[in-house]
């Protein structure tokens, strides 16, 4: 088998219920072996669907799956080298840590000298080395997943798929939970397919993320490509916080907004094209008037602990969110300053099918580099 063939391919998968509107809709895309991917959406977007199917926990309707290039459609779960962990854990509430570890090996049947290795082994790799005989009920929320974790890394699936796992966490446990699952995955060295509608905790953990919406990959890539070159307004608004304002391309890199024309790095659209302009609230610096790209009277301001949150409105309503060290003044008139590589433009109100064909050109570029 060739190390370039992928570990899930997806070709036009539809997921569609009765006579509901399709959950997924011709859905292809390629998973690579030992890498971090997450999927990221809002409610109702595809993303656990994708997950069942991986999984084996539904068919689809139409399209074909594939797991190391051999077709999987009608495999049954139990036969996929492919394990779950959810978002309740689903752990076994009456045994114990090592018993909930080794449920899936005795059902296997293994002889005990074998189940308790492996056991040992898989609860040193989650750090609970010397909690076998502990009771769940007795684990903080942290320990129940590494449990589950464990449980699932102990019958050495090849995918590990993770449903929303980090949701019923503390924010300070979260944080250090995703630094623990980053480790782990990488130790392992197996691929994990993370769900979640969190865009930090995806920018954070993933060596790829797909954003989900309507039952459609809007876009995929690193997270420093969905981040800093959002394909549509949806993946620009969704990944972090973002300006947009509405503009016109004048020509190769110059573009109109705010009453103004700016220097930019874009090309390749139409003279006097509509567009809508991103810049990220910590691209814009705080500086004078008379030196600022953008005149603006400051609205508002909260501090957040690593920067000012500091809400701005410029003379044609358009409202600008900064993050910045600088404390302003509310009610002051300033100016914001921002590089041209600071501003990514978008192609304004283009239709499905016009999206489609430029998230096809993107989806091909990305696979080439």
């Amino acid at each position: 088998m060739s190390e370039q063939q992928p570990i899930i391919r997806f070709e036009a998968v539809t997921q569609q219920y009765d006579q509901d509107e399709a959950v997924l809709k011709a859905v292809s895309f390629e998973i690579e072996r030992g890498k971090f991917y997450t999927l990221l959406g809002p409610s109702g977007c595809g993303k656990t669907t994708i997950l069942r199917l991986i999984a084996g926990f539904a068919e689809p309707t139409q399209g074909s799956i594939y797991f190391n290039g051999a077709l999987i459609n009608r495999v049954p779960a139990h036969q996929r080298q492919v394990n779950t962990v959810f978002q309740d854990y689903a752990l076994f509430p009456h045994l114990n840590v090592f018993e909930n570890v080794a449920f899936g090996l005795r059902i296997k049947k293994m002889k005990t000298a074998e189940i308790r290795s492996k056991v040992l082994e898989a609860l040193k790799f989650v750090n609970l080395s010397g909690y076998e005989n502990r009771e769940i009920g007795e684990m903080s929320g942290g320990q129940r997943q590494r449990v589950a974790i464990a449980r699932a890394i102990v019958n050495e699936p090849e995918i590990l798929l993770l449903d929303e796992p980090l949701s019923a966490l503390d924010l300070k446990l979260r944080t250090e939970m995703q630094y623990e699952l980053r480790e782990l995955q990488q130790r392992l060295g197996i691929t994990f397919i993370f769900v979640t509608h969190d865009q930090e905790e995806a920018l954070a953990m993933s060596d790829e993320i797909f954003v989900l919406n309507g039952g459609v990959i809007q876009q995929s890539g690193t997270p420093n490509d969905i981040y800093d070159e959002p394909i549509n307004r949806f993946v620009a608004d969704f990944i972090g916080e973002s300006n947009i304002v509405s503009g016109k391309m004048k020509q190769d890199f110059v573009v109109e907004f705010a009453g103004a024309q700016h220097e930019c790095v874009d090309q390749g659209l139409q003279p006097d094209e509509p567009v809508e302009i991103v810049i990220r609230p910590e691209d814009l610096e705080i500086t004078t008037e008379d030196q600022g790209k953008l005149k603006v009277n400051v609205d508002s301001q909260l501090f957040r602990g690593v920067h000012y949150e500091i809400s701005t409105y410029d003379d044609a309503g358009n409202e600008w969110l900064v993050h910045s060290t600088k404390k302003a003044v509310v009610g002051a008139r300033i100016g914001l300053y921002f590089d041209p590589e600071a501003i990514h433009v978008m192609r304004f109100n283009e239709t499905e099918e016009e999206f489609d064909k430029r998230l096809e050109a993107y989806q091909e570029a990305a696979h080439a580099d």
